[in-house]
């Protein structure tokens, strides 16, 4: 069954320069700003969670640093002061409208564990129900450099997968997506709509410190295939702009439109699609990768002709060709050690290799996105 898109419910992320005034120190007035628009949203019946960044940069002037620091245990000192700041800011401009906000630290593990995705979840939804504003960000003074999600655009759009959200809008110091460079191009023309999978759109905005100089518009986009995965509409727009989330809420189209071109996966998949923390990679024949993409098929072990990595039964795999391509991810029924003794072999002889079967897939097409 498809998921049912949760109409009302925004994911509103807010990015460090926004909230710092480009690490100037907390700009309240432009957040209370956002927070009497979202109050407005609300009057019209629209959830609303919120995704904030800022909590370095909020540290980091707590602490009198004048430039950023590289040593990871520095940085998320800096992100624990700066939290207790960033938290502050936002409770107190939802009280100037009688609103409870909750603040929500994720990582990697919190959203890569089926059981803690779901409590996740579940917690989002019953502040929600209890008119609370969650704000979100990631838990920065305990991740580490191999469990971060890497930007809070990411978060973002796995947090719209989390509960179905209609629509993330991405905040910005840009206007949105330009066909070209504008701060050499006088004739960039803004992209009002496309769709989060077109190549043109993911070419425009190119890599980390690209054709659009902030660092981050790939990042975006790519968050905007995240969320599309779950049928979530991604806007990208300044949030220097007056009113924009009111102009949003009232069908006009401020920046940057990008829609899901595909029908949004069943619950469980799309948890799948969005676990990106592998825990190891099988590399597969041609035969298994035809099977997989043309008949969707479960993968058996017979399939299988490497092993790397170190995971255990019920853990995330990734499934690669034999020229490195990624074909589909998913769950795996044995362990690595397992897979290595059963690999190539045929369900029928699993027994006879490992003295017991658990199932005669190593990867059950329930439990495997094709990627």
């Amino acid at each position: 069954m498809a998921v049912e898109i949760e109409s009302g419910r925004w994911i509103i992320k807010i990015g460090s320069s926004l909230l710092t005034n480009d690490g100037q120190g907390l700009d309240v007035q432009l957040m209370q700003r956002w927070v009497d628009q979202m109050m407005a949203l609300r009057q019209q019946g629209i959830e609303v969670i919120v995704v904030s960044s800022g909590a370095v940069a909020e540290g980091m002037g707590r602490l009198g640093w004048q430039s950023r620091p590289s040593s990871l245990h520095e940085l998320q000192a800096a992100a624990a002061v700066g939290q207790m700041g960033l938290a502050q800011a936002w409770e107190s401009r939802f009280q100037q409208h009688n609103v409870a906000t909750a603040q929500i630290l994720l990582t990697h593990d919190d959203l890569s564990h089926r059981t803690r995705y779901l409590n996740a979840r579940s917690t989002l939804l019953t502040l929600l129900r209890y008119g609370v504003v969650p704000v979100i960000n990631e838990n920065d003074t305990v991740v580490t450099d191999e469990i971060r999600f890497g930007d809070n655009d990411t978060l973002a759009a796995l947090v719209a997968n989390l509960v179905v959200a209609e629509r993330l809008v991405i905040l910005t110091d840009q206007q949105g997506i330009y066909d070209a460079d504008p701060r050499h191009n006088p004739g960039a023309k803004l992209i009002r709509e496309a769709y989060a999978t077109d190549p043109a759109i993911k070419a425009v905005a190119g890599e980390t410190g690209g054709a659009l100089g902030s660092g981050g518009m790939s990042t975006k986009v790519r968050a905007a295939v995240l969320a599309a995965r779950s049928g979530a509409i991604t806007t990208i727009a300044s949030g220097r702009s007056p009113e924009v989330l009111a102009a949003l809420a009232a069908g006009e189209a401020p920046g940057t439109t990008l829609l899901p071109d595909t029908n949004p996966y069943n619950a469980r998949k799309q948890w799948l699609a969005s676990h990106l923390q592998m825990r190891g990679t099988v590399t597969l024949d041609q035969g298994a990768v035809k099977r997989l993409r043309e008949a969707g098929s479960s993968l058996l072990p017979v399939g299988v002709l490497a092993v790397d990595g170190d995971f255990h039964r019920g853990e995330m795999v990734a499934c690669i060709s034999e020229k490195g391509e990624r074909v589909a991810c998913g769950l795996s029924n044995y362990s690595a050690q397992e897979t290595e003794r059963i690999a190539g072999k045929k369900s029928t002889e699993i027994a006879e290799v490992l003295g017991y079967s658990n199932e005669e897939e190593l990867i059950h097409r329930d439990n495997l996105v094709l990627l």
